[in-house]
């Protein structure tokens, strides 16, 4: 039997356009959103997170279905697709909202992204130790519309290219 089933998956691997663009042609995604997690600060807006002082991460939200799409397959695609080695950067972008990390939502998720980060650590793919966090998925805070699929909007690929 098939499961109609939806879950949820959210990552922060640099600036939150690319990163979305990156899942949301994937089969099994059945929705991407990019705003905010992991800050102390209510309802931030992307200016208060440029500003560097919510303590939030720029995130893509990604809705998906395991039958099509396994929470496996989505981490795979997080860690060939950004340097989980930098710390608080990616690229020319700088500062603690650009971090690399996993916000777990159930304790299933927290124990395959804790087996993933160890196999892509001892994989030799990266030089240096990955730095990436894995964190318990606290409140998402929608980023502003213009931000919402910006780079499929424009006929872009990438953030940098």
């Amino acid at each position: 039997m098939t499961s109609k089933k939806l879950e949820t998956a959210t990552f922060g691997a640099g600036c939150f356009w690319g990163v979305e663009e990156t899942f949301r042609t994937l089969k099994g995604v059945k929705g991407t959103a990019v705003g905010f997690m992991g800050g102390h600060t209510e309802i931030p807006s992307y200016k208060d997170v440029c500003n560097k002082d919510t303590g939030h991460a720029e995130v893509v939200h990604i809705t998906f279905k395991p039958s099509e799409i396994s929470y496996e397959m989505l981490l795979n695609v997080f860690w060939e697709n950004h340097d989980p080695t930098q710390y608080h950067r990616q690229g020319p972008d700088g500062g603690s909202q650009y971090r690399s990390v996993i916000f777990y939502h159930n304790p299933k998720q927290k124990k395959i992204a804790e087996q993933s980060k160890k196999f892509w650590s001892n994989s030799g793919k990266f030089e240096k130790p990955i730095v990436t966090e894995i964190i318990k998925a606290g409140e998402f805070y929608k980023a502003e519309d213009y931000h919402q699929k910006y780079l499929m909007k424009r006929g872009e690929s990438s953030c940098h290219a």
